[in-house]
């Protein structure tokens, strides 16, 4: 059996805020740490029936850049989502949902830069 470990490293500052956060997993060809600004982690727990997750991200993240990156990773959980259950029509609707999101903050950032 193969075996693949990922390692998170997480810097805070004095009041426990993230500074810096790396990765690195153990089955792949890139031998340095991968710097990430933010991260989310989920794991099922089957006999709670919950969700556990960790939601990480430094003080440098942009407001821009948080937006871009809950678009991404709600459109990859639309996939994910696709190939575990083949419902396309629910995959289309959380897509459609995602786009819509990122819309309606695209839009909120062109209104506030106007004033």
């Amino acid at each position: 059996m193969n075996q693949s470990t990922i390692t998170i490293d997480v810097s805070l500052d004095q009041s426990r805020v993230p500074e810096n956060i790396t990765w690195k997993a153990s089955d792949t060809t890139t031998e340095q740490a991968q710097e990430a600004k933010a991260m989310m982690l989920a794991f099922w727990d089957g006999a709670e029936k919950t969700a556990l997750r960790i939601d990480l991200w430094t003080k440098d993240m942009m407001v821009d850049e948080m937006a871009d990156f809950f678009y991404q990773t709600l459109m990859t959980m639309a996939d994910t989502f696709g190939k575990a259950t083949n419902n396309d029509g629910l995959v289309e609707e959380m897509k459609k949902f995602s786009k819509d999101f990122y819309e309606k903050f695209r839009d909120q950032q062109l209104k506030e830069k106007a004033v």
